[in-house]
């Protein structure tokens, strides 16, 4: 992975790491129209439109916001892991504040806890206003490379 800086929390380029992935973003985030913003071992965003990802009401669909939230904490997870390791997410939760119901949402996660074998992560949703959609906590497994077969 190229880094723009040095030193933990460097920043990484983003269009690099999402080409040095097996599948790029995934076939679920592309769906969704995920966009990565930013890359570092201590801060990732991305955005994501509400529309296309809305329940049948009209406004954003909470699962859309954890699957948002997921992607996130597990990319920082995968860095933290990186070389040696891989994120394997193992719980998620969300509390959702209020709704959206056009524009874009993004998603900010850092660090809650870098462990050897565990990470876990805070993930901030915000609507266009700045305005709080939902909070989510994402832990994630740090497991081998040899244990997963890569």
């Amino acid at each position: 992975m190229s880094e723009t800086g040095a030193g933990a929390g460097a920043q990484m380029d983003v269009e690099q790491y999402v080409a040095m992935m097996p599948q790029g973003m995934g076939g679920l985030n592309e769906k969704m129209g995920v966009e990565l913003v930013e890359v570092s071992t201590e801060r990732v965003v991305a955005t994501m439109p509400v529309e296309g990802n809305t329940q049948p009401y009209g406004l954003l669909h909470g699962g859309a916001s954890v699957v948002l939230a997921e992607t996130l904490g597990s990319i920082g997870s995968a860095l933290h892991a990186h070389p040696d390791r891989v994120a394997v997410g193992v719980d998620i939760n969300a509390t959702h504040h209020r709704s959206a119901t056009s524009g874009t949402v993004t998603g900010v996660a850092t660090p809650a806890h870098l462990g050897r074998t565990s990470a876990t992560w805070d993930v901030v949703i915000t609507d266009e206003r700045g305005k709080r959609v939902c909070t989510s906590r994402i832990t994630c497994s740090l497991v081998p490379r040899e244990r997963v077969g890569l």
